[in-house]
């Protein structure tokens, strides 16, 4: 017993958070019902082979930042809740430069379905949209299916100290290598971090092959240049 107690206190004591960066969530007693998610003439359909994936987890400070009086935002920025980095989604990537896309038309997603996953994507337009747009592509799946192999790629990531990072001048390339450094197998060259116009940490995007396994990201794939300023919003911390 008392050896599980202090394993379980060097782990809370930890630079590298176990799971994710859900600080502190807990789903609405009322789940909200989200709009269906539709192609348009801007988002048309667009079927195209799979070639890779790329799972897309966003910097939530900077989110609720930038979007505190959203009303969308009000589950992510408020309600007593508090985020590190959440699921933006898994993305399926075309052989090309093209990707597919609105694959298939979906019904709106049920409750228990975003009940299951809003504290690790906190938005139920946000896990509507994902579905619809990507998890529509994927052949196969269903939402639950597509959720579970997302949030299970999520929940495997590790993150190195993010606090001390944002205190210290900092680059693309390094932020991408201490993230590299707390997941095995993962290099940064396998990821592209993106930013906002004003250099803040905007998300990470990590590159899979049609496995789910990590693979070196394609030159087109897009991120900052790894000797770009990047700096990380700690939330008013």
């Amino acid at each position: 017993m008392i050896g599980r107690t202090l394993a379980a206190l060097i782990a809370l004591m930890s630079p590298v958070v176990a799971h994710g960066q859900a600080y502190r969530c807990a789903a609405p007693g009322t789940i909200p019902r989200p709009r269906p998610d539709l192609p348009d003439s801007r988002q048309p359909v667009r079927q195209r082979p799979i070639g890779s994936y790329t799972l897309a987890v966003t910097w939530a400070p900077q989110y609720c930042r930038d979007h505190a009086r959203d009303a969308s935002a009000r589950f992510q920025c408020g309600a007593g809740n508090r985020f590190g980095f959440t699921l933006h989604g898994l993305w399926p990537d075309g052989i090309g430069k093209e990707w597919p896309q609105y694959c298939r038309t979906t019904p709106v997603l049920s409750r228990d379905v975003i009940r299951a996953n809003i504290c690790t994507t906190p938005s139920a337009q946000l896990l509507q949209h994902e579905w619809a747009k990507h998890g529509t592509c994927m052949p196969g799946y269903r939402p639950e299916s597509y959720f579970k192999r997302s949030t299970g790629l999520y929940a495997a990531l590790r993150y190195p100290d993010m606090d001390a990072l944002s205190r210290a001048p900092l680059t693309a390339g390094r932020l991408a290598r201490a993230i590299a450094g707390a997941n095995p197998g993962l290099r940064a060259d396998m990821m592209r971090i993106t930013a906002n116009r004003q250099n803040w940490l905007d998300e990470v995007w990590i590159c899979l092959d049609t496995a789910f396994r990590y693979r070196r990201c394609p030159v087109h794939q897009g991120g900052l240049d790894p000797g770009a300023t990047v700096k990380i919003w700690r939330g008013g911390r």
